[in-house]
């Protein structure tokens, strides 16, 4: 097994914790802004403006989101506990990509630049977040895994750690670390497709589809509520977001090849 003794709080300034979980989801968001700015220096369609802006208005709606599905999907805690619903803590994944897609489309629609295009050129560099994200996830411990008697199954020692707070010491599986691999491997699968594929928006749906897939698969490894239909949130969202991908990818195919013969 794998003992994980670290404490969830890296440091303290006078009352006020501060956290590795947070610590590494700022440590995300720098990641993402950086790439942008990166990948804006060889975008003639692009500029720095029009990046830090669509930033502007992405972070806030993710982070918007994601408490809002986070509090959703814990109701039943947070119905008896409402003064923890601003402030508390706990994110959606899902709540953050989707929240901050949908700021980023509306400041496109509004200043009238292509949202595809721009989602394209962050796709790979969400994933990457995510995967950086994930690691202050792995040292909190905030994703139960099912019990494993497996040689790699995860024992959170600390008493800071939501895992050991709802299992003890029993080993479970590293869920979110497997999602960590996962959204390395995806992250090299996207940039060698980067630029490759057209119309605008093909990469981005390609990047929804495989995290789709992946978030439906790998909760059935995770504790958590039934949310309809005996799947958890994640899994509903991941069905419905693979769906809309898939009828998009095809029409956007459909759509290429109908330009080729033109």
């Amino acid at each position: 097994m794998i003992y994980v003794n670290i404490d969830p709080v890296a440091f303290s300034i006078g009352s006020i914790n501060v956290g590795w979980y947070g610590i590494m989801v700022a440590l995300a968001v720098v990641t993402l802004v950086t790439w942008a700015l990166t990948a804006v220096k060889k975008d003639p369609r692009l500029s720095y403006n029009i990046v830090i802006n669509a930033a502007l208005v992405g972070i806030p709606s993710g982070v918007i989101f994601s408490r809002l599905l986070h509090v959703i999907d814990h109701w039943s805690y947070y119905y008896h506990n409402p003064g923890q619903i601003v402030g508390g803590s706990g994110l959606s994944i899902w709540g953050a990509v989707l929240g901050a897609a949908l700021g980023i489309w509306l400041y496109n629609l509004f200043a009238k630049h292509s949202f595809g295009h721009m989602a394209d050129m962050l796709a790979p560099g969400i994933i990457l977040a995510q995967a950086i994200g994930r690691v202050g996830c792995t040292i909190l411990g905030d994703d139960t895994g099912l019990p494993t008697s497996l040689p790699w199954g995860f024992v959170y020692t600390s008493p800071n750690s939501p895992t050991n707070q709802a299992v003890g010491l029993t080993p479970t599986h590293p869920v979110v670390t497997y999602e960590i691999i996962y959204a390395i491997i995806l992250f090299g699968i996207l940039l060698l497709l980067w630029k490759k594929l057209k119309p605008d928006g093909s990469l981005f749906l390609v990047y929804l589809a495989f995290y789709s897939v992946w978030r439906i698969g790998s909760d059935f490894l995770r504790e958590g509520t039934d949310f309809l239909f005996g799947l958890h949130q994640a899994q509903v969202i991941g069905v419905i977001v693979l769906v809309i991908c898939i009828v998009l990818i095809a029409w956007k195919t459909r759509w290429v090849k109908k330009e080729d013969t033109q």
